[in-house]
């Protein structure tokens, strides 16, 4: 279970990096009064809408409703893996005081047109909104390309509310979630006129149609056979999950702000084990300093990386005991009610 490394890393890191919070918040209320809109990008395969149908673009002319999302060399649905990561980072910032909205309730039905899930966001009143997604760049093997990027729109946007929440928050919030990708040892896309992790496109609907400051993330290449190692595995889709829920960590509170751990977080007397032990599973997952750069929220949740990466899922399953839940911290619990019920 996932949940184990969670529990290691959640009891291990020390407090002395964090200062105390203000007088009157809570543990588990750190984002309380922000709301995050997720949209998992696609749909499950258990829908009958035409997704051809034309809708507006953003741009004064249209586009398909949908499409049906790439497909990893393993088969694996580009949908599937955005929902499973979305999951995870909804739990987490919920854990944290957030409101969470999404874009769709499951991953069998429908998620409605890019247009209806940019109005979702917009009438949400998010103070960020995060489009999931997984990029392909051929239905075969593609081994030269490889890494994930930012989406931000070409700008000036026809409408107005669009345009000031793209080109002032959402240019921010997706700077921010770009370095949080770096931080967490994830390469920048090498492809596709990717600067520094960041892709300029006018052909993207969602950015031009919300009112709200929008993150667009392609986590990796589902060709790439180590991108979709990364994408299609329960531990590679933990550390996904992890940078964008610390991006968005430090698009809401800063990434200066200092937070306390809640409880007895550092002093637990559990042991982890040492995450030297193994090699990460990939070049994707490969480097990385979760302990620097960021707010120290966001370092805490980012140190979890580092284990799994050493251990596993299944290998770290024998430390989530009754006696130690107790002591996570309120992001961790998150996490691990999230990851018990998958």
């Amino acid at each position: 279970m996932v949940s184990a490394g969670v529990l290691a890393l959640s009891v291990t890191i020390p407090a002395t990096v964090l200062a105390a919070p203000a007088a009157d918040q809570a543990p588990g209320s750190e984002l309380a009064g922000k709301t995050v809109f997720l949209d998992p990008g696609h749909q499950g395969t258990g829908h009958s809408e035409d997704l051809s149908k034309q809708v507006d673009d953003g741009r004064g002319g249209t586009k398909d409703c949908q499409t049906t999302g790439m497909t990893t060399i393993d088969g694996v649905g580009e949908h599937t893996i955005n929902w499973n990561v979305s999951q995870l980072v909804k739990s987490s910032l919920e854990s944290l005081g957030a409101t969470v909205v999404t874009s769709r309730a499951d991953d069998s039905g429908w998620g409605g047109c890019v247009d209806d899930r940019a109005r979702a966001a917009t009438r949400s009143g998010a103070d960020v909104a995060v489009s999931i997604h997984a990029d392909s760049t051929t239905t075969g093997t593609d081994n030269d390309k490889h890494g994930f990027h930012l989406i931000v729109p070409t700008l000036p946007i026809l409408d107005a509310a669009a345009q000031s929440a793209q080109s002032e928050g959402g240019r921010a919030a997706s700077n921010l979630m770009r370095d949080s990708y770096e931080r967490a040892g994830f390469t920048a896309a090498n492809y596709a006129g990717v600067d520094d992790g960041v892709q300029e496109r006018a052909d993207i609907a969602g950015p031009a149609l919300t009112g709200v400051p929008l993150v667009f993330v392609e986590m990796g290449n589902g060709s790439n056979p180590g991108d979709a190692s990364v994408l299609e595995s329960s531990e590679g889709q933990l550390k996904h999950a992890i940078a964008i829920s610390t991006g968005v960590i430090d698009y809401l509170l800063g990434p200066d702000t200092t937070v306390e751990a809640s409880g007895g977080d550092a002093q637990s007397d559990v042991s982890a084990p040492t995450p030297s032990t193994a090699a990460p599973s990939s070049p994707a997952a490969a480097g990385g300093s979760p302990a620097s750069g960021g707010s120290a929220l966001a370092r805490l949740l980012s140190g979890i990386s580092p284990y799994v990466d050493s251990m596993g899922v299944d290998g770290l399953s024998d430390l989530v005991t009754e006696d130690n839940v107790d002591a996570v911290s309120n992001f961790a619990q998150g996490l691990l009610k999230q990851l018990m019920a998958g």
